[in-house]
Formats: C-alpha cells, sequence, structure tokens
C-alpha cells in the first residue's frame, strides 16, 4: 500500500504588525497605570511616590546642598523646594546651616530614615504586585526594552546636540 503525503500549502506569514495609535500617549497611559499601583500603596504611609523619591535621595546623598540635589535629581531648584517644604513639615527632612555661612544642606532626619524604611517595604510589595500581574518574564522583557530605548534616544540626542531628561 502505498502512502501519499498529502501536499500542503506553506503557513501564511504573520501580517506585519500595524503601528497603531501615537507612542507618546501610550507610554503614558502605562506609566499612569504603573504609578497609580505605587501611589495606593504609598498613601497606605503618607506619602506620595515624588516625596518618597525625594526622601529617598536625601537619605542618600545627604546632607546635600540643595542645589546639588536638585542636579541629581535632574529638577530644578524653585521645584525641590517646593517639593521639599511637605517632607520638612513633617520632620522627615531639614534645612541645616552648611559648610559656610551662605549655604544650606539638606539631610535626612532620624524620623526620616524611618519613614524611608517604612516606605521602602511598602515600595516592594507595590513591586512584587506589579511583577505578578505582568509575569516577571514580561517585566523582564519591559526593562531590557526601556533600557535599550533609552541608550538609543541617549545617543541620538548626543549626536543631535539636543539635551533631554
Amino acid at each position: 500500500m502505498n502512502h501519499v503525503t498529502p501536499v500542503t500549502e506553506p503557513a501564511a506569514a504573520p501580517a506585519p504588525r500595524k503601528l497603531q495609535g501615537c507612542t507618546n500617549l501610550q507610554l503614558r497611559q502605562l506609566t499612569r497605570r504603573v504609578s497609580q499601583r505605587y501611589d495606593v500603596e504609598m498613601a497606605h504611609i503618607g506619602l506620595k511616590t515624588t516625596q518618597y523619591s525625594l526622601l529617598s535621595y536625601v537619605v542618600k546623598l545627604g546632607p546635600i546642598r540643595p542645589a546639588d540635589l536638585a542636579h541629581a535629581m535632574s529638577m530644578e531648584p524653585s521645584t525641590l523646594t517646593r517639593n521639599l517644604k511637605p517632607l520638612i513639615a513633617s520632620g522627615w527632612v531639614e534645612l541645616a546651616a552648611g559648610s559656610d555661612g551662605r549655604s544650606r544642606s539638606v539631610c535626612a532626619t532620624a524620623a526620616g530614615r524611618e519613614k524611608r524604611a517604612e516606605a521602602q517595604r511598602h515600595w516592594k510589595h507595590a513591586q512584587d504586585r506589579l511583577n505578578q500581574t505582568l509575569g516577571m518574564p514580561r517585566v523582564l522583557a519591559l526593562h531590557a526594552l526601556i533600557q535599550e530605548s533609552l541608550a538609543l534616544l541617549s545617543s541620538t540626542d548626543s549626536e543631535s546636540g539636543e539635551a533631554h531628561d
């Protein structure tokens, strides 16, 4: 008995994916959704994500001159001053005299270091939940894509002389 294998057409290549929508809009939507998850977690301890970031920089770099802190955070000095006010009012950060009579120094208080440690636990919880929701393979791929994209954009910015944060 002869068995003849039927000839089948090769599988059609998948149709090329068509770009849908604006990249900027989609990135902003993604960052808003991710930020919301961190915001909810930080709200449990009375911090905004921006305050946690600022407090972390102060703990890590302080005591530090406000201008140097603003530069390290790629932030305008006036924005830094405005964002420091609630941290100072809460007793987590203080402005002290700097190395000379004209300068100031930003540093974390003991309460600020405790608040940051508490916030780190909540931040990790938010990250773990996000990793669980998206799945680690997707998170790792997303991180790689973001890092590659940032490197490409940085190299093209430096070639064209543009400066971006």
